[in-house]
């Protein structure tokens, strides 16, 4: 028997209810969105807003030591650290870090690129925006030329912490950096102009792929670009003008799990535990 869903009305309740519930300023405490908020300055923001978005992988408590330990080395300013740092500096400055998998070089080659992009363009903003062409159907061929540059400004090493998109990732990461420079609400901090909502993609987490299963936006089984973009066609066609508008709400929901979980999806007349 095919499984049934809900509709798109009951959808959009029930996903506003969620909205309303967990896209609060204080659900940032504990997250790594909450660093940018240590910051006043756009190129400050944006900086933190890329480490902590590449970083945002493994336990959260991990996630969050990690963070701790980069920005703390980066002082006041991480735009201003990363510019006026030379050759060296980072590999010295992060030896014997590590977060999971990802060494000390893998950072340093990362932030290598990201100052490359800083003195070429003067911020992360200006960089992206010259890749961002309006005619496109959404962000990833302007994420796919960003990650390109940043890439050729370190020597053309291949940077783990970002992947492109041409690869068929799903880029999690990096669409969770997007959506906090572009969007603007409590949560969201919208550090930058001139990229519009409506073309960001879903961050394609676990939570969000079992939650949007359950909600019959896609059928897909793998958390590839493809299914990330099903996914958000399926927002969009709720919220044409902000796609990812609920995606800390249900990232929320799908960690506290549970009852709450159950409650969300009794609602929306599905019943049991997502999948």
């Amino acid at each position: 028997m095919a499984r049934k869903y809900a509709d798109a009305a009951t959808l959009k309740k029930a996903l506003d209810g969620l909205y309303r519930r967990y896209n609060r300023r204080e659900g940032v405490s504990g997250d790594p969105l909450g660093f940018l908020y240590r910051y006043d300055d756009p190129r400050d923001r944006e900086v933190a807003g890329l480490i902590a978005a590449s970083l945002a992988f493994g336990n959260v408590k991990q996630i969050v030591r990690s963070l701790e330990t980069v920005l703390s080395v980066m002082g006041v300013s991480p735009a201003g650290y990363i510019m006026a740092a030379g050759p060296g500096t980072f590999s010295s400055a992060f030896d014997g870090f590590r977060h999971r998998w990802v060494a000390g070089d893998a950072l340093a080659s990362m932030l290598s690129g990201v100052r490359g992009v800083l003195r070429r363009h003067g911020s992360l903003e200006r960089c992206f925006n010259a890749g961002y062409d309006p005619g496109d159907g959404d962000i990833v061929p302007a994420l796919t030329r960003f990650v390109e540059e940043t890439v050729l400004e370190c020597g053309g090493e291949k940077l783990y912490l970002l992947p492109s998109p041409c690869r068929m990732s799903a880029c999690k990461r990096l669409n969770l950096f997007l959506r906090w420079m572009v969007r603007r609400d409590d949560v969201d901090p919208g550090v930058w102009g001139g990229i519009p909502a409506s073309k960001l993609v879903i961050p394609l987490d676990t939570h969000i792929f079992r939650l949007s299963r359950a909600m019959g936006l896609t059928r897909r089984n793998q958390a590839n670009l493809r299914t990330a973009r099903e996914i958000t066609d399926g927002f969009r066609k709720i919220v044409p003008d902000d796609p990812v508008r609920y995606d800390f709400s249900l990232a929320s929901l799908g960690m506290r799990g549970g009852a709450e979980e159950e409650a969300f999806l009794r609602e929306l007349g599905i019943g049991g535990t997502a999948t």
